[in-house]
């Protein structure tokens, strides 16, 4: 009996053994392509460990001059991976199989009811862009800013937060709670009562000016050859 032990705990060994042998780090920068009926979207994939040490990364669409935007989700065990991207409301869930070599990933993004192939190419190291440090704002523009922006008649709300950092430098997010809910970090210049705000990872910006009770940014969002009228509104804080 205690010989069968034995062998069963050896076994059991080797089993754990065969697995840490066959995971790939699935590190680095990442190209490749997903095939869409008759045609194919190139995309890029940088994948890294965060300061916790957690599996994290982000998503490029070239052609849509998309660079930089946060994965909701990264995981990984053994050869497969999984990772999310949310870039609407329906999150495009990617679940790929490294190849032995570690240099390629296939497998299938699932978007609501679709099912399609992808597939993907380790160039290199990732290269995931650092969060925009901007010039010190003024305290008016500080805080929570809300607003709507309708798109294809739908309205779709932001959120934008800005502050002011110890170092004199100044950092913001914006996140659509109707979209993909994913905290984008902002690149922002005021001159004045102007404020631009530059959103490298969707190709976007944001000009707007504040009215004279600080309560409103009036102006445009644009994207491409497409721009919308959006008004901001200072969320209420009862410190201010």
């Amino acid at each position: 009996m205690e010989l069968l032990r034995l062998l069963a705990a050896f076994v059991l060994f080797l089993a754990s053994l065969v697995r840490a042998q066959a995971a790939i780090d699935p590190l680095g920068h990442w190209e490749g392509t997903v095939q869409i009926p008759n045609a194919e979207l190139k995309i890029e994939i940088d994948l890294v460990k965060n300061g916790k040490g957690e599996l994290a990364g982000t998503f490029g669409q070239p052609a849509q001059h998309v660079k930089g935007l946060p994965l909701s989700t990264v995981l990984a065990d053994d050869t497969s991976v999984r990772f999310v991207v949310k870039a609407s409301e329906q999150p495009a869930a990617f679940e790929g199989v490294l190849s032995a070599d570690g240099k390629s990933m296939t497998g299938t993004v699932k978007q609501g009811s679709y099912s399609i192939p992808f597939s993907l190419t380790r160039t290199g190291d990732a290269r995931i862009v650092q969060a925009p440090k901007s010039a010190a704002i003024g305290k008016e523009l500080e805080g929570t800013w809300n607003g709507t922006v309708e798109v294809d008649g739908r309205p779709m709300r932001l959120v934008v937060k800005m502050a002011n950092q110890p170092d004199g430098t100044a950092s913001g997010t914006i996140v659509s709670p109707d979209g993909s809910g994913v905290e984008i970090p902002i690149a922002m210049t005021q001159k004045g009562s102007n404020l631009t705000i530059e959103i490298t990872q969707t190709g976007s910006s944001y000009v707007g000016v504040l009215n004279e009770a600080g309560t409103e940014l009036v102006g445009a969002y644009t994207q491409g050859p497409v721009a919308l009228p959006l008004t901001f509104k200072h969320a209420v804080d009862v410190k201010r």
